[in-house]
Formats: structure tokens, sequence, C-alpha cells
């Protein structure tokens, strides 16, 4: 697990089927790197995983229930 550039964001939310431009995957990188820096030392460890594409789903209100 590695903090997402805004590269990685664009490509995930591409995959995702998300409009996400070059200030939203920039932002997104941001403010979610902390939390990949925070996790680092257990990464692998967990049963989950951080993924940059669903802060965007949610904020468009896609994300199903």
């Amino acid at each position: 697990m590695t903090r997402p550039t805004a590269k990685d964001v664009r490509a995930i939310a591409h995959v995702a089927d998300v409009p996400a431009d070059d200030e939203v995957a920039t932002r997104i990188a941001s403010s979610i790197g902390p939390a990949f820096d925070g996790f680092a030392p257990v990464s692998g460890t967990l049963p989950m995983d951080l993924e940059p594409a669903s802060f965007l789903l949610a904020q468009i209100g896609k994300v199903s229930k």
C-alpha cells in the first residue's frame, strides 16, 4: 500500500467509470494520502484496502446501498 498520486487516482477513477479531472484527482490524492501514510506500518495485515475512486463516487452520489 503506497500513497496514491493524482495519476493513480485518475487511473482508478477511469476504471470505475467516474470522471476525475486533474484538479479533482490532485485533491483526492492529497486528502487520502495521510491515511495511506498512517496505515503503512500495518500494510497487508488489514482485511480492507483504501480505494480512491470510492470517495468520488460518494461525492457524486453513485454509491449503492
